[in-house]
């Protein structure tokens, strides 16, 4: 008999803890903690009160929680004493039939992890899709994970143990993420497609029209033909778009999607989770033979990372009527033109086909975009989801600051015009600055010298040039011009005090979004109804959203991403239960309509 959430609200403290016995390793007190916040509407309610009895339960027992785990293909593996759980999880990654050699390198890890942090390694090796991983990539995270500070690695032994404790969870209730596997398993598969040079090392890259950009597009139409939408077409620019007609045909349509392309050497959710998540709910209305009164368009924005054309925002510039003409004839690096990739690629290149795209606002309801994180916050903070107040403005500027050249060892302290120490003196500045609006109530400021370069610098001399790039953002644009303002008087007054002069080209400048105070709330909605408490942030990354904000309503929902959140990077991941939890609130969301 599997258990129930009705079973559990309805046991004592005892009851409970015997229950959930297992979900946790050798540590009742985890559920004795949580009994008390009963009932658990969902399942989601009941792993959220279970994390946070982690949270509150001080770093002492957390260290405790720890050591109760046992090592990977450890003495106790080999003693055969693990808990029948921990047993069935190392045998489904195979951590039971290790090589001589394997198991040599894991056991020489775990003495070099004990004796880095005085705790065993913890890792879900049943693994993000819960099917297992596989022994190389159990030991290259290990490998990797050695190098963390402690705190950090303290933090992510827990995140580990909260995912062991979930897919446990799964085997007690005997429940699967069937909707969140689809969505993992697409993202998986669409990630096939790379170009050369990065495929052959198992890198993800698609950029622009390229032929893994194309075969990216046909998989994605074939699948929205699958999941039933009526109408499936790629559009002049390349985006593809699938459209799932509601009851009324005059009633405006919600707009969703996200975008396609990646970064070189990138992750397989950045984007495309805003369109394989919709995808996934088309997929479960079309089963249903249900429609809503309102027509759902998802768009699979072509381009928005600007990798092989300088043409950030292509595809959903192109639905607000910003595709710049100019664009067509920028080359890449191979000297090949815009409109020479996209008549490769069987598009027209023409004006008269692009400027058509553009979306009447009128017609719509509003774009809504589900994106992971980018970022550390959601995952630190044991949420799942969470939901976005606005993307940041931002400003972008190159400069340089230009002293004199001189003898390292002949020209005294006071009497140097180093361009590079004045330089280093602004970023610093600019690190102090942005962290004054840290409890801003609109939200937090960043700021970053991303590069810093002296031109034929030497060892032996003062430098006389250095150039810089700043990049400054806000979530509302009088915060982040008054954050510019600072910068650029305090880097002023520090070229005047050190007899220096310089120069500042702004490069970049992007409005900042605020998220539409109605969607907002049907995206807080969503995220209550699954039983989680809402908890709101910034974008300081730019997305698509920001384009069609120009246009129309707009708002945002985040899924935190695993390994700390890293993003822009193969190592960007989500699980399959948190991608089930992003079709739900956004089944949720349509629920509203």
């Amino acid at each position: 008999m599997s258990l129930t959430l009705n079973q559990l609200n309805a046991a004592d403290k005892s009851g409970f803890v015997a229950l959930l016995d297992g979900v946790y390793e050798h540590s009742p007190w985890i559920a004795e903690a949580a009994w008390s916040m009963r009932p658990f509407a969902t399942a989601t309610h009941l792993k959220w009160a279970l994390a946070q009895a982690v949270r509150q339960a001080g770093p002492e027992r957390q260290k405790a929680l720890i050591r109760a785990h046992p090592e990977l293909a450890g003495k106790a593996a080999v003693a055969g004493t693990l808990t029948a759980e921990s047993t069935h999880e190392q045998s489904k990654a195979g951590l039971t039939h290790c090589t001589p050699e394997e198991f040599t390198r894991l056991q020489q890890l775990n003495a070099d992890y004990n004796a880095r942090f005085g705790w065993p390694f913890i890792l879900a090796v049943r693994g993000p899709r819960g099917l297992g991983l596989t022994r190389p990539q159990i030991i290259d995270t290990f490998a990797r994970r050695l190098d963390n500070p402690a705190d950090f690695e303290l933090a992510e032994c827990l995140r580990n143990i909260h995912r062991i404790a979930e897919i446990r969870l799964h085997d007690k209730f005997g429940t699967q993420p069937v909707q969140g596997n689809l969505v993992w398993d697409w993202a998986e598969a669409l990630a096939e497609h790379s170009e050369p040079g990065y495929a052959e090392q198992g890198q993800l890259t698609v950029t622009y029209m390229t032929p893994a950009h194309q075969a990216c597009a046909a998989q994605l139409r074939a699948w929205m033909q699958a999941c039933g939408f009526d109408e499936v077409t790629r559009d002049a620019v390349g985006n593809v778009v699938g459209v799932y007609h509601g009851l009324d045909p005059d009633a405006p349509r919600l707009l969703t999607g996200s975008h396609y392309d990646t970064v070189r050497n990138g992750g397989k959710y950045d984007g495309r989770l805003g369109i394989l998540v919709p995808m996934a709910c088309v997929q479960a209305l079309h089963a249903q033979g249900r429609r809503l009164r309102h027509d759902i368009e998802v768009v699979a924005f072509a381009e928005e990372e600007g990798q092989r054309f300088k043409a950030t925002f292509l595809g959903s510039g192109a639905l607000v009527g910003d595709f710049k003409p100019h664009w067509l004839d920028q080359v890449d690096a191979d000297g090949i033109s815009m409109r020479q990739a996209m008549q490769a690629a069987g598009l027209s290149a023409s004006l008269d086909d692009i400027t058509p795209l553009r979306r009447d606002p009128t017609r719509y309801l509003g774009f809504v975009e589900v994106h992971i994180e980018q970022g550390p916050c959601l995952d630190e903070m044991d949420q799942p989801l969470g939901v976005v107040t606005a993307i940041n403005g931002s400003a972008r500027f190159a400069g340089e600051v230009i002293g004199q050249a001189s003898h390292a060892g002949t020209t005294p302290m006071g009497q140097r015009k180093d361009a590079a120490a004045a330089v280093a003196e602004l970023l610093l500045y600019v690190e102090q600055r942005a962290a004054q609006d840290a409890n801003s109530a609109k939200g937090p400021s960043v700021g970053t010298v991303g590069v810093l370069q002296v031109p034929a610098g030497s060892v032996n001399v003062v430098p006389g040039r250095c150039q810089f790039t700043l990049d400054l953002r806000a979530p509302d644009n009088e915060q982040r011009d008054a954050l510019v303002a600072d910068v650029h008087k305090q880097l002023a007054a520090i070229c005047q005090r050190r007899g220096l002069r310089f120069t500042l080209e702004a490069t970049m400048q992007a409005s900042a979004a605020p998220s539409d105070p109605a969607w907002q709330a049907r995206w807080e909605a969503a995220v209550a109804k699954l039983g989680l408490p809402v908890f709101k942030l910034p974008s300081g990354a730019g997305h698509d959203a920001m384009k069609l904000h120009e246009h129309m309503p707009q708002a945002m929902l985040f899924v935190r991403g695993g390994n700390a959140g890293i993003s822009h990077n193969p190592l960007e991941s989500i699980t399959n239960d948190d991608a089930q939890l992003c079709v739900d609130a956004f089944m949720h969301l349509l629920e509203q309509l």
